[in-house]
């Protein structure tokens, strides 16, 4: 059974998220990929205001294909979110509580993550044209000389992601992976 959670994402709803959760989002979300985190990063670290209110919002780090007529997006579909790595704490520090991407995390991401009281969804890789079918709306409000990483802002319903780290620092990736290998014994 999924967890259905609306926009924005409080700290309050972070707290009964745990690793391993299906989640339906439904909501304004945000995309960014790492060509924009750094614009944002440079942004904050200079004391300026980013181009969208950051607090208890999701970033989902993906570059959506353009789209096709009638259509608010093309296939919108997960990005490596190692690639953020760099900029995550930073903007998890002003605020973001939440991330959507695919892969692993490192370090100071999961202990900002905890520090800060966020999360970390996975979306599922090869899935974009599903995904998309959840955008209801979007818009460019960002950077759009950077094409498809430009920020956009989109209105979803139902999104499907999963938990992978929780605001305790639990990651879905070793703890199923651990759950699996007992189910072999």
């Amino acid at each position: 059974m999924s967890k259905k959670i609306n926009m924005p994402l409080t700290k309050d709803k972070v707290k009964d998220l745990k690793a391993g959760d299906n989640v339906l989002i439904t909501g304004t979300i945000y995309t960014a990929r790492d060509a924009a985190h750094k614009r944002l990063v440079e942004l904050a670290e200079a004391g300026k205001k980013l181009p969208f209110n950051i607090e208890d919002q999701v970033i989902y780090y993906a570059g959506p294909a353009p789209s096709k007529e009638g259509q608010p997006i093309g296939s919108v579909g997960p990005t490596t979110s190692y690639r953020m790595d760099p900029y995550a704490p930073i903007l998890l520090e002003k605020g973001l509580r939440g991330m959507i991407g695919k892969g692993k995390r490192d370090e100071k991401v999961i202990e900002t993550i905890k520090k800060v009281g966020a999360v970390y969804f996975a979306a599922i890789g090869g899935a974009a044209a599903l995904m998309a079918k959840c955008v209801k709306s979007a818009e460019v409000i960002a950077y759009e000389d950077l094409g498809a990483e430009a920020i956009r802002k989109l209105y979803v319903e139902d999104l499907p992601v999963i938990v992978v780290i929780d605001k305790d620092g639990n990651n879905y990736y070793e703890v199923g992976q651990s759950e699996y290998l007992k189910t072999l014994r």
